[in-house]
């Protein structure tokens, strides 16, 4: 993959972000891996967003084969992983960084296949039962291009669960949350801590920002994106606003 515009998370604290080299907001992917669990398992709003996928994997029948698309450290893997341990999982992500803290995180699951490839880059199968696109469709080039990318890998009924940045990150007030969150749980002094230990997020989230200032990631209102996932052959299922009214999540359905 040539490094454009992708990602797997908004990143205060969800899944992946990577930025255009030489375009505004290019920061160290690798360095962030390494720090990317960290707030995410201090946001209460990502822990949110976990608890809404394993509620929703509760509700399905074990699917044969799934895709992750963009799958950052492998949070959303790990939880299909061990729910359905029969399952195969296509484990799809760009930047090696990443890749490799989620090979080391999911190193006793048997059922995952890594490929460190962007979403374009993948064969359509058309076989697959779900598909997983959390906090990666906004950074990727060409949204409606890469929502039919989706669609062609999924059979006719087959699922997507999908989660999506559409609003401005207003930085000031995702630090203020986050302090104020982990201050309440775990005292002033390890909040600093763990912000001093999140430095690397700190500085994606400038990118991520700049990015969607200058058009680079796709910023959108959940119309609009209820509008685009449509065109692109999916009934919506269950549509809301989450992590704190900044995203979008969307269970669809492929069309025949």
């Amino acid at each position: 993959m040539q490094p454009d515009v992708r990602a797997k998370a908004p990143h205060l604290f969800g899944h992946s972000p990577r930025l255009t080299i030489g375009r505004p907001g290019h920061a160290d992917w690798t360095a962030y891996a390494t720090a990317y669990d960290l707030l995410s398992e201090h946001n209460p709003a990502y822990r949110e967003l976990l608890s809404d996928f394993r509620a929703f994997l509760t509700s399905i029948k074990a699917p044969g084969l799934v895709y992750d698309i963009g799958g950052g450290t492998g949070n959303y893997a790990e939880i299909v992983a061990r729910s359905f341990p029969e399952s195969e999982i296509r484990f799809v992500e760009p930047d090696p960084g990443m890749v490799r803290v989620a090979q080391a995180k999911l190193a006793t699951r048997g059922n995952i296949r890594f490929e460190t490839r962007s979403l374009e880059d993948l064969s359509p199968a058309g076989t697959a039962d779900l598909v997983i696109c959390v906090h990666a469709l906004y950074a990727m080039p060409n949204q409606q291009r890469r929502l039919a990318d989706l669609r062609r890998l999924l059979r006719p009924g087959g699922l997507l669960y999908l989660v999506d940045l559409g609003r401005e990150m207003n930085l000031s007030d995702w630090r203020r949350y986050l302090f104020t969150e982990i201050s309440r749980k775990h005292g002033v002094r390890n909040a600093i801590r763990v912000f001093w230990r999140g430095r690397p997020i700190a500085r994606a989230n400038r990118a991520i920002l700049e990015a969607q200032r200058h058009g680079i990631y796709w910023t959108h209102s959940g119309e609009e994106i209820a509008t685009s996932v449509r065109a692109a052959g999916f009934e919506i299922l269950r549509q809301l606003p989450v992590y704190r009214g900044y995203s979008d999540l969307l269970v669809c359905r492929a069309g025949q």
